[in-house]
C-alpha cells in the first residue's frame, strides 16, 4: 500500500515549498511504467478543482492506485507532469506536498500507544479541544468517550481491539485533525462489511468537506457522490462522467454498476 512506500524521488536542489494549498490537481497527458509488475498508465489527463471529488474506477490493474503514488510522489511520471495548485510537484519539497495530501489507506496502522495519541499522530501538539472535534467528525467521540479510560485506552497489542469500522474512523479522525488541502481515500471502505462501509461512509463524506478529494474504490455505491467519475482499463482512460452520466452511457461503468446491483441482491437474499 501506499503507506509502506519509501520514495525512489529526491527533492530538486532549490525545490519550493508549497504554502497554504488550495488543493488544485492536474494531470496532464501523464505516462508512467515502473516495472512488468506493476500497472502503467498512458496518457491520463484530468483536473480537480479545489473542494470537488473525482473517484476512479476499473478493474485491478487497471492503474488506480499508480495515480495516487504519482501524487504522493512516490515515483516520478515518465512523460507528462503531475500539478498541485499549478506547480508540478517535481518541483517541491517532498515534506511540503505531502502536508498538502491526507491519506485514508484501506488499512490503517494503528500504534501501540493510546487511542488519543494514535489520533494525535499527524499533529502531537494539537490541543485537546480539535482531537475532540476530530474524533466528533469521524463519529468516534461517543466510543471513546463510553470506553472506561476514554482517551487513556491503549490501542494495539495488549489493549483495546478495534473492529475495521473503528480503525477506519481513527485513520479519518487523523486526517481531519491534519487538515489537508487534498484528502485521497485508498480504497478506504473496501475490507468493510457493507453495513460498517454505510457507517463509515458518513464520516468520510464529513472529512471530504471542503477539500478537494481524490478516491480509488471497487464499491461503486462509495463514488456515487463524486463530481466526476474516471474509468480506467489497462492504464487509459476509457470513460468519465458523472453516476448518471455513465449509466445513461450505458458503456464499461453501466456494466460494473449492473453487475455490483445484482451481486448486492444476491448477498440480501442469502441473508
Amino acid at each position: 500500500g501506499l503507506l509502506t512506500m519509501v520514495p525512489e524521488v529526491r527533492d530538486r536542489d532549490r525545490a519550493e515549498t508549497l504554502d497554504h494549498p488550495e488543493g488544485r490537481v492536474d494531470f496532464d497527458s501523464v505516462a508512467f511504467t515502473h516495472d512488468a509488475r506493476t500497472a502503467g498508465i498512458t496518457d491520463v489527463s484530468f483536473t480537480v478543482e479545489p473542494g470537488r471529488k473525482v473517484a476512479f474506477v476499473g478493474t485491478s490493474g487497471a492503474g488506480k492506485s499508480t495515480l495516487l503514488k504519482l501524487l504522493f510522489r512516490f515515483y516520478d511520471v515518465k512523460t507528462g507532469s503531475v500539478r498541485v495548485d499549478g506547480h508540478d510537484v517535481r518541483d517541491l519539497t517532498q515534506t511540503s506536498l505531502r502536508r498538502s495530501l491526507g491519506l485514508v489507506p484501506q488499512d490503517v496502522v494503528l500504534f501501540n500507544d493510546t487511542i488519543r495519541a494514535n489520533i494525535a499522530y499527524a499533529r502531537p501538539d494539537a490541543p485537546f479541544e480539535d482531537l475532540r472535534d476530530a474524533a466528533r467528525r469521524a463519529q468516534l467521540l461517543d466510543f471513546i468517550e463510553a470506553l472506561p479510560d476514554g482517551w487513556d485506552t491503549p490501542v494495539g497489542e495488549r489493549g483495546l481491539k478495534l473492529s475495521g469500522g473503528e480503525k477506519q474512523r481513527v485513520g479519518i479522525a487523523r486526517v481531519i485533525l491534519a487538515n489537508p488541502a487534498i484528502l485521497v481515500l485508498d480504497e478506504a471502505t473496501s475490507a468493510l462489511d457493507s453495513a460498517t462501509e454505510a457507517a463509515v461512509q458518513d464520516a468520510l463524506d464529513e472529512a471530504a468537506k471542503g477539500r478537494t478529494t481524490l478516491m480509488v474504490a471497487h464499491r461503486l455505491s462509495t463514488v456515487q457522490s463524486a463530481n466526476e467519475i474516471i474509468v480506467l482499463e489497462q492504464g487509459r482512460i476509457v470513460e468519465r462522467g458523472t453516476h448518471e452520466e455513465l449509466l445513461r452511457r450505458d458503456g464499461k461503468y453501466a456494466e460494473m454498476w449492473a453487475r455490483q446491483v445484482a451481486r448486492d441482491r444476491l448477498a440480501a437474499a442469502a441473508e
